[in-house]
């Protein structure tokens, strides 16, 4: 299960995770704002991707920053900009920022709804028994529940000291499950011998590049307030595609079958759902901000709102076919 980079990747991601002071978010997002303006005029910039805090399983902002190769990355890393900038953000901080360097990751953030990254320093020579371990580790780690994926990268000269492994699950139930189990903590004290420290902390993502942070407390909207509007823009795709598009075209006139006209619907449904989930966050904004009030009564409404819009849909749909 481990998720090794292709010899022909030879691009890198800068994985920060930082914890921002509460009364501090706004500040913080203006900070990034303008530092992500900066980077994006740096040689080698391709993308970069932030994920705010997700209480209870992220509590810190996860900014992933990906380079055409290492040198393009260092380049940014050791900048006298990225140093100017570090420096005006340190109020705004609390604890220590981890910064990684992981080559690969083309795909990224993880597909995973959750994923743990722990960084790991090593005594000096030692590093030949602790590869040796982190074997024995991985073996013993596939059969935890939920694993989906695992990466291993070793110190980056001149960049980065600590080992580095990612650990990718599909829920935050069952990664937390192995974090606190016996038989990882068994690992961890046969370890103990040639590591100095080990930290973790825990990334999570989802439908989260669809439903931007507002400024109001820096969190994200509720999993199933994300659901919910997700169903309302993908039941009236699925079936018009399929209405005017899937069955008359596809089926009847082409003579796709079945299983590959679905599949061809499924792919627009995707790409048109990147247009339309976000379009219609911006019209329930105000059902997906937290409500300083009665919140109970808030969600509600938007709730009531939207299964009426289905129920709607579905008789205009039954009067159609």
């Amino acid at each position: 299960m481990n998720d090794a980079a292709s010899p022909e990747d030879t691009a890198v991601t800068i994985v920060t995770q930082t914890t921002v002071r509460p009364d501090s978010t706004d500040a913080f997002e203006t900070w990034q704002t303008e530092t992500s303006q900066i980077v994006a005029t740096f040689p080698g910039f391709i993308k970069q991707t932030m994920l705010p805090p997700s209480p209870p399983a992220q509590d810190d902002w996860v900014i992933l920053q990906r380079f055409e190769d290492s040198d393009c990355a260092v380049g940014w890393l050791r900048s006298p900009k990225r140093l100017e900038r570090l420096k005006l953000v340190q109020p705004l901080l609390t604890g220590r920022a981890d910064v990684h360097v992981v080559r690969g990751m083309s795909n990224v953030p993880a597909p995973s709804p959750v994923s743990a990254i722990i960084s790991t320093r090593v005594k000096p020579g030692c590093e030949e028994a602790y590869r040796q371990w982190e074997q024995k580790a991985a073996v013993t780690q596939a059969a935890a529940r939920g694993l989906q994926g695992y990466r291993f990268e070793p110190p980056i000269a001149g960049v980065q000291a600590d080992w580095l492994t990612i650990l990718r699950f599909d829920t935050q139930e069952n990664l937390q499950a192995w974090l606190d189990s016996p038989v990882r903590k068994r690992i961890l004290a046969e370890a103990a011998d040639f590591t100095e420290e080990f930290h973790y902390r825990v990334a999570r993502s989802g439908f989260d590049q669809w439903f931007p942070v507002t400024k109001e407390g820096a969190k994200p909207p509720a999993v199933w307030k994300q659901n919910m509007i997700v169903l309302l823009m993908l039941f009236p795709v699925v079936f018009l595609f399929g209405y005017l598009v899937q069955v008359p075209l596809l089926q009847r006139r082409l003579g796709i079958p079945f299983v590959f006209a679905l599949l061809i619907g499924n792919i627009a449904s995707v790409v048109l759902l990147n247009w339309l989930v976000p379009w219609t966050n911006k019209r329930f904004l105000w059902w997906l901000k937290l409500h300083p009030d009665d919140q109970r009564i808030h969600d509600a409404k938007g709730a009531a709102l939207i299964a009426g819009t289905l129920i709607l849909l579905a008789f205009v749909f039954w009067t159609m076919s």
